[in-house]
């Protein structure tokens, strides 16, 4: 595994001997726009292996992306050769349609500390929750980016992750639509805590989600990628294009149902994956 080798797999050839803020950020806006969030693997008959090499051969030298306990744990492991003071943590995330966080931990975050500050950087949620600079570990603190409002909340040890949503936009529709029936306009992510976590931690939650029928990324063939303007996103058939504000407080949503041949184009084209095995979306 080389260092080297993940900076052209992620195009980025910017200075990074100071184990500093900026440099940090660039990296981490270069890893989210060259590496697809994706649970491709499931859909084409594939074992997603959680052992960093197998995760480095797939994501840096196939050219593929991965999922939150890939794209994170290579991310760890790229910050950590360039010296910086990262640890990994466990979150549970939030169900929308169940109104509940999830009970045992299912997702993977990075907690990096640069002269006494502590950042969240999370490679791996995805989509239009996915941040896209480093967040200062800050309770009640709004923090504006590109895709939105980001905010932290502490109560009592328990750290909690929501984005302040924005209304949607499709020129196939005459009226906005928000993407939940949620009330508000505040979408919870996930909890953490700053329990330090080891990868190895999550080995049965890798091969749980694999073959547990009733989890969302068994139900649907998901890949996401993060754009400089917004995001694609392919779900099962469904190609949307996402642009961030595009108008004030609203992003234009642009949606295509592909067929099977479309599909594959796509993944191509958008995405930069070419599959080894035939996809079921």
């Amino acid at each position: 595994m080389n260092i080297q080798e993940y900076f052209a797999r992620i195009s980025y050839n910017e200075s990074h001997k100071d184990a500093d803020l900026p440099n940090l950020t660039a990296i981490f806006q270069h890893h989210i726009q060259a590496i697809p969030f994706e649970n491709l693997s499931m859909h084409c008959g594939e074992t997603i292996e959680l052992g960093l090499q197998s995760t480095y051969n797939k994501i840096v030298r196939k050219k593929r992306g991965g999922w939150c306990l890939e794209n994170n744990h290579l991310l760890f492991w790229a910050l950590q050769e360039l010296g910086y003071d990262v640890c990994i943590l466990g979150g549970n995330s939030y169900k929308p349609a169940e109104n509940a966080y999830t009970e045992e931990i299912n997702h993977i975050l990075l907690k990096v500390v640069i002269k006494g500050n502590s950042y969240i950087v999370d490679a791996g949620f995805g989509g239009a929750y996915q941040m896209w600079q480093p967040l200062m570990l800050i309770s009640g603190k709004d923090q504006s980016q590109t895709p939105g409002i980001f905010r932290f909340t502490e109560d009592n040890g328990t750290w909690y992750f929501e984005k302040v949503k924005r209304k949607h936009y499709s020129s196939e529709q005459s009226v906005p639509f928000t993407d939940t029936p949620e009330l508000g306009n505040i979408r919870k992510i996930y909890t953490f805590t700053l329990e330090p976590r080891h990868i190895n931690d999550f080995q049965e939650l890798n091969t749980y989600l694999q073959v547990s029928p009733d989890n969302i990324l068994q139900k649907k063939s998901i890949c996401t990628l993060q754009t400089t303007e917004g995001l694609y996103a392919l779900v099962g058939w469904t190609f949307s294009e996402i642009k961030y504000n595009y108008t004030e407080d609203m992003d234009l949503v642009k949606t295509t149902t592909l067929t099977d041949e479309e599909v594959e184009k796509i993944l191509k084209d958008k995405f930069n994956i070419v599959l080894e095995n035939k996809l079921i979306p």
